[in-house]
């Protein structure tokens, strides 16, 4: 099958809110009045960002979700999607699978599917995203002021578990194994989340390097610190996290559904030596849990700012998009004051932890265990 053949039969879908899609040179796409667009591109490597061999109809999923969940947290809805694909061969029963994940996720979140590339060689996908928001209204990193609460949505840390097992660091089986691989390979883009945060959010960003690390990132941003944990969320310790990610991986017998995570408080366990002795249906060590929580990548959570008169509206929020929304931490003013070219002149988190108090530097953000 030639290169046009291929197009055609796979990656040739019909468009819903596009002027023209595939068949010629470009896309024709008529802005909405009033709105601004929103790109993005992310590119996932075989050998870097999935494994050889991975499923093709989640590997389709999953180079849209990563995407999307940009236009998630820029408050975009999603319009557009284009495909850049290197393939080694043309596999028609790899490329119907890869298609199906593809369409289906667009289908799903109503993204015209209008064009893109192929060519031979090592296999490669880079997908580019437009998406739209009211003029001014946009999600940036740059709006988190002193005194503003931090929240993350889901559950942190699935993801880099479900890596570690496969690297064989952990052992997952049953429901954990299930859970944790379908986050890695399947996530979920938070799209609805992040276009009901426009007007309630100050500062928002995804979470795919880490939440200590993405955090960083909008410190930069809005020239500010940051405290998690502890006295930083006052009816929730941070480590209270712990226990959603353990009941996340394997539920208890007859255990309370307890999906929007606010008001799972200080009852959490520390991640510290007594966190593996405290969950036996979890057999992870302590640092590993504590690693994958605070700086594992692939759970594309939306990690965000909010004033302290917004916690009514985000509770609401959370129950309407059935998401869970945890607060944990609050954004400070720089220990060393900040620049309007370069914000902070030492961007600092400070993480309190098993009755710890841990000063962060920007460049520990990244790297834990």
């Amino acid at each position: 099958m030639d290169e046009f053949g291929l197009i055609g039969r796979f990656f040739t879908r019909p468009v819903s809110h596009t002027a023209l899609g595939v068949g010629d040179d470009a896309a024709l796409v008529d802005p909405t009045p009033g709105c601004q667009t929103v790109a993005a591109c992310d590119m996932l490597v075989e050998g870097v960002h999935f494994f050889p061999g991975a499923d093709p109809r989640a590997l389709g999923h999953k180079a849209l979700a990563v995407n999307l969940s940009d236009l998630a947290a820029m408050g975009a809805a999603p319009r557009q999607a284009l495909l850049g694909i290197a393939l080694p061969a043309a596999d028609e029963a790899w490329l119907g699978a890869f298609a199906a994940g593809f369409a289906g996720l667009a289908a799903r979140f109503k993204t015209d599917w209008v064009g893109g590339d192929t060519t031979r060689g090592p296999l490669n996908l880079c997908v580019t995203v437009l998406g739209e928001v009211p003029r001014g209204t946009a999600l940036l990193r740059s709006g988190a002021a002193a005194g503003d609460d931090i929240w993350i949505s889901g559950v942190p840390g699935l993801g880099a578990l479900g890596l570690a097992h496969l690297r064989g660091e952990c052992a997952l089986e049953g429901a954990a194994r299930a859970a944790a691989l379908t986050r890695l390979h399947t996530p979920e883009p938070r799209v609805g989340l992040g276009v009901a945060l426009r007007g309630i959010a100050s500062a928002c960003i995804d979470v795919s390097d880490g939440v200590l690390a993405d955090l960083g990132h909008v410190l930069r941003a809005s020239g500010a610190a940051a405290g998690v944990g502890g006295a930083f969320a006052a009816e929730l310790d941070w480590v209270a996290l712990a226990a959603p990610v353990r009941a996340a991986l394997a539920p208890p017998q007859g255990a309370a559904d307890d999906a929007l995570v606010g008001s799972a408080t200080a009852g959490g366990v520390a991640i510290d030596s007594r966190c593996a002795a405290a969950s036996p249906i979890l057999p992870i060590d302590a640092a590993l849990l504590r690693c994958a929580m605070l700086a594992g990548g692939d759970d594309y959570e939306l990690l965000f700012s909010a004033p302290v008169l917004q916690r009514d509206a985000i509770a609401t929020l959370a129950r309407s998009c059935g998401v869970a929304l945890t607060r944990v931490g609050r954004i400070l003013a720089p220990a060393g004051g900040a620049d309007a070219a370069h914000g902070p002149r030492e961007p600092l988190l400070t993480l309190i932890e098993a009755d710890r108090r841990i000063a962060l530097p920007p460049s520990g953000y990244l790297h834990f265990g």
